[in-house]
């Protein structure tokens, strides 16, 4: 008989207008986890306050859901934000929070649902993640808190993560932690996932949303820069395709990224290299080639400085996980379909 796994409990509390998206992403592991092991080692709520269903910025409504005060004990109690954010945080939300807080309930939050903790007061001094499109404005609002573009953040009793899929990656991280590798492997290919992210991988910010849309000029030597990862574009060659002067380039790449054009072209081109390494097979002397690196070593030492690990090592860890997790199955061997 399969020894009994232990038990979590997660509570979602649905902000109005929340992204239904984010927070399917979030439970549907807890369920495939269920499925894959043959226990519940998952149990889950959907919490609003009041009880009443809350309307996702889709117009749908989840049943059955519950009172906030009324969920009981739980591991997690996540926050579920989406649209219009600030608005759906009420002064009750805020204080329901704070109430948890004090209770020492870990906290977290799923798309722009960091807004709510962050207005609590509750991620002062915390390292912190919420959907690209708030990362400014929080930065701005909340100094005191830590904030990356990481997909997902955990920092003692808080756990945050972007919008859409990025749940995903956060819930099977969580499963990893608690019931081994295999178990999260089994989920992801359940859900046709080629690669579990972690919490070194960053949500893409798009670049109008870093320098706002008024800025055409850098926008436009940045797209010349993603045709041309194979074989970059000297800064020279850059200017002239851009109808700009080197100086003019420059000054925009220091003014609104704060860092030059030569690092900003390396960086694209070295998360693509990562991209290639991590989600195909394609050997790492034709990902060298491909990215537009002078040689194996070259490669090798940039990849290093930006990501803590030679590509060779990086690919061996990748490799050793979904060596590890083709072992023993808890439960049964397949979860049939999702």
């Amino acid at each position: 008989m399969q020894p009994a796994l232990p038990k979590s409990k997660y509570a979602f509390l649905t902000l109005p207008r929340y992204s239904m998206i984010a927070l399917s992403n979030a439970v549907e592991p807890l369920r495939m986890a269920n499925s894959v092991t043959a226990q519940a080692v998952y149990d889950w709520q959907i919490v609003s306050l009041d009880g009443a269903p809350t309307p996702a910025s889709n117009g749908l409504e989840l049943s059955p859901t519950l009172p906030l005060e009324q969920m009981g004990p739980v591991d997690i109690l996540f926050v579920c934000g989406g649209v219009d954010v600030q608005d759906a945080v009420s002064p009750k939300i805020l204080a329901a929070l704070r109430r948890f807080a004090e209770r020492r309930v870990p906290l977290g939050a799923l798309c722009t649902g960091g807004y709510a903790l962050a207005k609590a007061g509750l991620l002062d001094r915390y390292h912190a993640t919420i959907h690209w499109e708030n990362l400014s404005a929080l930065r701005e609002e909340f100094p005191r808190i830590q904030l990356s573009d990481q997909l997902f953040t955990i920092d003692r009793d808080r756990f945050t993560c972007s919008g859409g899929v990025a749940p995903l990656d956060l819930m099977l991280h969580l499963v990893e932690s608690k019931l081994g590798a295999r178990v999260s492997q089994l989920i992801s290919e359940q859900f046709i996932v080629d690669r579990i992210r972690s919490d070194r991988d960053r949500q893409y910010v798009p670049l109008r949303a870093q320098i706002g849309v008024s800025h055409e000029s850098l926008i436009k030597v940045a797209q010349l820069m993603e045709d041309n990862i194979e074989k970059p574009l000297s800064l020279d060659e850059i200017a002239s395709a851009t109808g700009l002067s080197r100086r003019q380039i420059e000054r925009l790449f220091k003014r609104h990224l704060n860092c030059v054009p030569k690092r900003y072209y390396l960086q694209m081109r070295l998360r693509r290299a990562r991209e290639l390494l991590l989600q195909t097979s394609m050997p790492i002397i034709d990902i060298t080639t491909a990215c537009g690196f002078q040689s194996p070593p070259h490669f090798s030492r940039c990849y290093r400085a930006q990501f803590g690990c030679p590509p060779s090592v990086e690919r061996q860890s990748r490799a050793g996980k979904i060596a590890a997790a083709a072992g023993a199955t808890p439960g049964r061997e397949r979860a049939g379909a999702t």
